[in-house]
């Protein structure tokens, strides 16, 4: 608690990749530093605890990527997924930045795999951390302790009070004691508010209490809610956010990356209604996968099920909780308590459906369905061989997308147009500004890289003129 007297060039509000990076980048630019993070020292670092990659430009093969993926390739990917709701300028600063960002990332301690090849189709696009996020946490934490950053955990940024333009003072909350450091400069990177379920239920009303909470408990949006409530300009949709369809039999909260299903593709979904919904496959799974979410949780229930056979087990990595089996679709049908009969004849429309083509897992496939509403337009093979299998999905929350307004420099906008003079935002809690809606695979780690860099930087400029 002795780091919360102290005097500093710059705050960081946040413990995640986002806090992390800015905190080295203005550490490293000679200014002091104090990180705040609201979570214990054990379960530091946000929701990048459970990431594993981010999302790179490179104009040729690396060490941990193939081919190349070049800027306006990147761009019309981010485009298409979010269907133009985005800040074209920031989003192509955030693409060229993060060609430079993986060798500063390798100089202060993160390490990566190898390209890997299979369903996630990721191998040119995205460098895997090794050992995940909590290994890519570690090493810019031991980075940050180096270099004399320093560290208050199990302490909450309340108030971020804001006068005549600029930050007047920080109000932090920390073993039951009030503490109100000296600052220059504040970075926010505190996350969004998908902690927060009664937030939530004001856009979502009652589903919200179905879903379940991807990362960290601790995001709770009392950052972000003490600036919207001072007249900063807010950026994106509230009902938005990164939502992927996980098993359901996961923890209300912090089951992280391995409770993600990736058997759509290769699947029938259905509501509890027994009859599909979407199709599974629009394209290929990165490019997908976030939507799902928000697709279950318009559902009845916020529940659906993914429903494949013997096939199809060896192309997407299995649930941590044991598939549901059976050897018929009627068996199928009662373990999940879904109507037999309408089961039945979803399945027996869909494989009617199915036109051959030549399988693939690894592109966009010429194997649809024809005349079936809604559409399979690839990946559509019969489901006839059991033992047949069946995994329960609701929605899981991972961000949301609602945040607040920021420019080229980070610094944060307010409602009238103004920068505040001595704040700036990084990570979850500007990224609407890039994602108005729909995902990335790996991109939210890559806007949290570049921006906490370029927060970093512009923070101990102003701290030190």
């Amino acid at each position: 608690m002795s780091e919360l007297a102290g005097s500093y060039d710059v705050l960081v509000a946040g413990g995640g990749n986002a806090a992390l990076c800015a905190a080295i980048t203005a550490r490293e630019a000679g200014a002091s530093v104090l990180l705040v993070e609201h979570a214990p020292r054990a379960f530091r670092g946000g929701n990048s605890r459970h990431t594993r990659n981010f999302r790179i430009m490179h104009a040729a093969p690396t060490a941990t990527l193939t081919e190349a993926y070049a800027e306006d390739e990147y761009w019309d990917d981010l485009r298409r997924v979010t269907g133009g709701e985005t800040d074209e300028a920031l989003a192509r600063l955030t693409i060229r930045s993060s060609g430079p960002a993986l060798a500063w990332m390798e100089s202060r301690g993160v390490r990566f795999q190898p390209s890997l090849t299979g369903t996630l189709s990721l191998s040119r696009t995205n460098a895997f951390f090794l050992g995940g996020g909590k290994a890519l946490l570690n090493a810019y934490y031991r980075t940050a302790e180096r270099l004399g950053v320093a560290i208050a955990y199990d302490a909450e940024v309340q108030d971020v009070r804001l006068r005549d333009g600029a930050v007047d003072s920080v109000m932090i909350e920390s073993g039951g004691r009030t503490m109100r450091p000296r600052v220059k400069t504040v970075i926010v990177a505190a996350g969004g508010f998908q902690a927060n379920i009664d937030w939530l239920r004001q856009y979502w009303g009652a589903a919200a209490d179905n879903f379940l909470i991807r990362g960290t408990p601790y995001a709770k949006g009392r950052v972000l809610r003490n600036l919207l409530d001072q007249d900063v300009m807010p950026i994106g949709d509230p009902t938005q956010c990164h939502a992927v369809a996980i098993d359901a039999r996961a923890p209300k909260f912090d089951g992280g990356i391995v409770t993600r299903l990736d058997a759509i593709p290769f699947s029938i979904v259905v509501n509890r209604e027994a009859r599909r919904f979407y199709d599974e496959g629009e394209d290929l799974w990165p490019k997908r996968y976030a939507i799902w979410g928000r697709l279950i949780a318009q559902q009845p229930g916020q529940i659906a099920y993914a429903i494949t056979d013997a096939k199809a087990l060896t192309l997407f990595m299995p649930s941590m909780y044991p598939a549901i089996t059976g050897a018929t679709i009627d068996e199928i049908a009662g373990k999940l308590a879904l109507d037999r009969a309408t089961l039945g004849e979803t399945v027996r429309a869909y494989n009617a459906a199915v036109r051959p083509g030549r399988f693939s897992d690894e592109i966009l496939d010429d194997c649809r369905t024809d005349g079936l509403t809604p559409a399979k337009s690839h990946w559509a093979r019969r489901i006839d061989a059991p033992p047949y299998v069946a995994y329960p999905l609701r929605p899981g929350i991972t961000f949301t997308y609602l945040g607040v307004k920021v420019d080229d420099r980070a610094r944060v906008v307010m409602r009238n147009g103004e920068r505040v003079s001595n704040l700036f935002a990084a990570g979850e809690i500007m990224a609407g500004n890039i994602l108005g809606r729909g995902y990335l695979a790996g991109f939210g780690m890559t806007i949290g890289t570049v921006f906490g860099c370029i927060a970093g930087r512009e923070a101990a400029t102003y701290a030190r003129h």
